[in-house]
């Protein structure tokens, strides 16, 4: 009796602990951008909150900012297929669309925030670091 209460004991930790593991697993690629399913506004949100003090934006430069933040967030999400099947094209279609946003906010960041925007670049794909869905 004591082996089978055991038993079912290791197998029901087994089972949650596997469960847990995979729901970090799903957070992890909602946080790489591998998910297309991942909440685009608590990304922008995200980003937003870094940028925000850092750059020192007003509230008339805020609003635009989030906005080309967002677009850009959803051209990104309908490449990122390409990321497995394909990653020269994604790499292509993603370096236009960085080069695009980069633009558009070199035209509402004064030159002092721009290239301190440009100097939050993260060193390498951080999926800790919101930032990185712009560089990476």
């Amino acid at each position: 009796m004591k082996k089978t209460l055991f038993l079912t004991l290791i197998i029901g930790l087994a089972a949650i602990t596997t469960t847990r593991a995979q729901g970090v697993l799903d957070q992890a690629k909602k946080a790489t951008g591998t998910s297309q399913t991942g909440n685009l506004g608590n990304m922008t949100s995200g980003i937003m909150g870094m940028l925000t003090p850092s750059l020192g934006l007003s509230n008339a430069q805020q609003p635009q900012v989030q906005n080309l933040i967002s677009g850009f967030l959803q051209k990104k999400a309908g490449i990122l297929p390409l990321q497995q099947s394909n990653p020269a094209d994604y790499s292509s279609k993603f370096s236009g669309l960085q080069g695009g946003l980069f633009s558009k906010l070199k035209g509402v960041l004064s030159a002092a925030q721009y290239t301190k925007f440009l100097g939050l670049k993260p060193k390498t794909n951080d999926a800790t670091n919101a930032l990185s869905q712009l560089f990476f």
